[in-house]
């Protein structure tokens, strides 16, 4: 099966969610929540990314998280990784009680469903989603993006056990997984493009994950990518306010007394459908 198939088939009975000019999503991706061991590349930015969270949540977001939330490759159980980030897992079950939470699934954590903690009920993950524009044909379609990487999706097993038994221990010494989009550079790029031609031959706006290289999209290339929260400098997500896209950064910034802050940059945008859509006719 092609990579255009498999994105093509991601899409299919996928739930669609309204977007209009009073709606307020956040996306987000490629958290790689882990159990707090030397490996949880998370770690160095879970106080970041709570930060962020907490911003949402008070805005009235509806965050959407685009695969890989949680490091199932490195990890087996999902449990440990809920119990050392219970923290953040209550502030995600907030947005859940009150209808504003939907999980993407990526390939490190391909699971049909999310185990939660005591009291609330697991939370079923999406091969992709929809957002739907009221005004025209600005629908924007969200994925992880694995799916146009080979050896992530079509061989995902074989790489989860290269990451557990091979990659993972020698992370330690500074080896880099070579099988990881986000790592290897030429994997990276020749999976960007397949996602960039598969939103240019299609006529989609495209927003995915996977490679962790945030970017916003233009007239030349329908493709966005949300980042992710693992880059040692931030945590990068795309906020759509009304039908507008913002690529933001949360860091520490430091002020005059020398007090630490948790900073919110606006990098690029905002980006409204309409000007896309028209410069791409």
């Amino acid at each position: 099966m092609s990579y255009f198939s498999r994105l093509d088939r991601a899409f299919s009975d996928v739930p669609h969610l309204p977007l209009s000019d009073e709606t307020r999503y956040v996306l987000v991706s490629d958290c790689h929540r882990g159990n707090g061991t030397s490996n949880d590349n998370f770690l160095k930015n879970q106080n970041l990314y709570y930060a962020a969270l907490e911003y949402y949540f008070r805005k009235g977001y509806t965050y959407i998280e685009l695969g890989d939330g949680d490091e199932l490759w490195e990890n087996r159980d999902l449990r440990q990784i809920i119990q050392i980030h219970s923290q953040t897992f209550e502030l995600l079950f907030q947005f859940y009680q009150q209808g504003r939470l939907y999980f993407l699934y990526g390939n490190h954590d391909k699971v049909n469903q999310h185990p939660a903690p005591i009291g609330f009920p697991a939370i079923e993950h999406y091969s992709g989603l929809i957002l739907q524009d009221s005004e025209g044909d600005g629908d924007l379609y969200l994925i992880h993006g694995h799916q146009a990487d080979f050896l992530n999706c079509n061989l995902w097993r074989l790489s989860r056990l290269m990451v557990r038994y091979l990659w993972k221990p020698l992370e330690h010494f500074g080896v880099l997984d070579p099988t990881s989009a986000a790592k290897n550079n030429q994997r990276k790029n020749k999976t960007e493009k397949k996602l960039s031609l598969w939103a240019e031959e299609r006529s989609r706006l495209l927003v995915s994950g996977h490679t962790h290289r945030p970017r916003l999209g233009s007239k030349d290339s329908p493709y966005f990518n949300t980042g992710s929260c693992v880059h040692p400098y931030g945590v990068t997500s795309i906020e759509v306010t009304g039908r507008c896209l913002t690529l933001v950064k949360w860091s520490m910034r430091t002020r005059e007394d020398m007090s630490l802050y948790v900073a919110r940059e606006e990098l690029a945008g905002p980006v409204c459908i309409d000007i896309i859509k028209e410069q791409a006719k």
